[in-house]
């Protein structure tokens, strides 16, 4: 293309580039190819000082494209981006190269990733020279908020959002704030009173003008963009009469949190939970401590009380994720049955105790001393329970085949506790199909990015927080719940919210309406106007994946920044064509 002044930029990465890639070699064949004033090589290029250069290059030597080598987009085009604008050159005349993930970090001979890095580099080259200056789009951004679930997630999220001034509507399905939360009675490792942490957030909660709470409610139907969202709220709120009532609200985000169940403890035969009636879960136990008496379903209180971690977690049957709360929440257990019964002999078995929090070292510490008797099992080799006999003066003998010891190992008990892990929730599988946000394998929600974006989805204006993501404890959930309506508010005081530029376009005069890609879109972005009988793509929710494009039949749909002859051109370019 005529009149291109390109500038191409060679990051090393460190050594993650340069150790594999001769950058000093793809650099200058760079500077050879026709249209490239200049091609530099730079130790980090995203780090301030190499921003700037790319910014001074673009004024001093004018230049009106760019081409950095690099890492993954995902990781850095937003930072190269605003590179660009900063020296006033539009930021949709950058391509990147990908020279790690793609050529440095898949291969170990230099002469061959040094040559395919040229051809990674030619090809952009080829591609940005068709690049076109794009403008990103504005939409007003409604204040309103929806928060889905009642737990200490959902409760912080909307007072922080309502604390600023905004009206939020929490939807809970039980006919309780509180959560899973709720449930419990002190927590690790400070051993707080959870009902007082509670208590406090679900008052400010009620007395906030600002919340609209519906219990006993669900979200039913979610339609329409970030900053224009509307909501079908089937709501209850204790009265039978309203029990098909819909309300519609108009909001501008959404915060899900919809936290965890537990494990099924009955899933695992082999701790006898459903037969053998002192075998217990950990919310069940909790329940008796919330009573003020820790006693077997005789009335007894148990001379000899094992706790048994892990059930349901680490598992490559069940789950092969850990749940992090249940070491800490074990010890807890050791501490609250001490304190009710001081002549109790505790036993903990566990496959690795995780103390990763603050305080939790210590703790653990702490529950050595207290005289807790813990034994160590292979994971996949579970401990045993059945009934023990009359002569063993106790209800049950768990069999243990001790891992540091090397020996099997029975242990008398008269309560088993089973600490249960979490999972996913079974109607999470729903609320994901409403709010068009994703799940794992294990059915968690899917951040945007673990890194980078660790509240944010896909779907923009959709945000996750809580034990809905992932197993977490208390001052996790509360910090991304906070971070949400952090990022949140950051949008509603702008007012107006940009949309990237990057989005398909319908061309009216081709479009036959045959309405393949409004059951093709995975972002629901497309729509059928009924009086033009044409489809017609909401821009502000397309993320310009091109599936529309490649599956339109008359080839009406046009994908901005990805069009035919930038992809041909790339193409072209990565063989040599160009």
């Amino acid at each position: 293309m005529k009149n291109c002044r390109i500038g191409v930029y060679i990051c090393m990465c460190g050594t993650n580039i340069a150790k594999i890639v001769d950058v000093e070699a793809v650099a200058k064949f760079a500077s050879e190819i026709p249209n490239v004033v200049l091609a530099r090589s730079y130790k980090y290029m995203c780090s301030n000082p190499g921003q700037e250069m790319i910014s001074q290059d673009i004024k001093e030597n004018k230049l009106n494209r760019v081409v950095v080598a690099a890492c993954s987009p995902n990781m850095h085009e937003r930072t190269f981006r605003n590179a660009l604008r900063s020296a006033g050159l539009n930021q949709y005349l950058l391509e990147m190269a990908n020279i790690r993930e793609q050529c440095s970090w898949v291969h170990t001979d230099t002469i061959e990733a040094t040559e395919k890095a040229k051809a990674l580099v030619y090809a952009a080259i080829c591609r940005v020279e068709l690049h076109e200056e794009l403008e990103n789009m504005s939409v007003n951004m409604c204040p309103n908020s929806l928060v889905i679930g009642g737990g200490i997630a959902g409760m912080t999220a909307a007072l922080e959002l309502a604390d600023a001034g905004n009206t939020v509507y929490l939807v809970e399905k039980n006919n309780h704030l509180g959560g899973n939360l709720a449930r419990v009675d002190l927590t690790a490792p400070y051993l707080y009173s959870a009902r007082d942490l509670l208590t406090e957030k679900i008052t400010r909660t009620y007395n906030n003008k600002k919340i609209h709470i519906h219990l006993e409610s669900k979200v039913k139907d979610l339609t329409g963009f970030i900053g224009n969202f509307k909501a079908t709220i089937n709501s209850l709120n204790g009265i039978p009469s309203e029990k098909n009532k819909s309300i519609e609200v108009e909001i501008g985000n959404v915060v899900v949190c919809t936290g965890y169940k537990e494990f099924d403890a009955s899933r695992i035969v082999h701790y006898g939970y459903g037969k053998l009636p002192n075998v217990i879960t950990s919310f069940e136990l909790e329940k008796m401590i919330r009573a003020g008496r820790i006693e077997t379903k005789d009335g007894k209180i148990p001379r000899y009380v094992a706790i048994i971690h892990c059930v349901g977690s680490r598992s490559q049957e069940f789950h092969s994720y850990c749940s992090r709360v249940c070491c800490m929440t074990a010890l807890k257990y050791a501490h609250e049955i001490k304190s009710a019964n001081p002549d109790s002999y505790i036993s903990d078995i566990y496959i690795d105790m995780h103390a990763f929090g603050k305080g939790h070292e210590d703790f653990y510490r702490r529950s050595s001393e207290a005289k807790t008797l813990f034994l160590m099992y292979e994971k996949g080799d579970r401990p045993v329970i059945h009934k023990a006999t009359p002569k063993d003066d106790c209800e049950m003998l768990i069999e243990v085949n001790e891992k540091l010891s090397g020996e099997v190992i029975e242990i008398p008990a008269d309560l088993v506790i089973l600490m249960v892990g979490m999972e996913a929730r079974e109607d999470s599988r729903e609320v994901a199909r409403i709010v068009n946000i994703s799940q794992d394998k294990e059915g968690w929600f899917i951040e945007s990015h673990p890194k980078l974006e660790p509240v944010a989805t896909t779907t923009d204006g959709i945000f996750i927080a809580g034990t809905c993501v992932a197993p977490k404890d208390i001052p996790d959930t509360v910090a991304q719940a906070r971070a949400a309506a952090a990022r949140i508010l950051a949008r509603i005081a702008k007012e107006r919210i940009e949309v990237d530029a990057l989005y398909s376009e319908v061309n009216e005069k081709l479009c036959s309406g045959c309405r393949l890609c409004n059951q093709l879109c995975p972002y629901s972005a497309i729509e059928f106007l009924e009086d033009k009988k044409q489809s017609h793509i909401i821009s502000a929710l397309c993320k310009g994946c091109g599936v529309c494009v490649a599956a339109c039949p008359s080839s009406a749909i046009k994908g901005r920044h990805f069009t035919d002859q930038q992809i041909l051109a790339q193409v072209d370019g990565l063989f040599g064509i160009g």
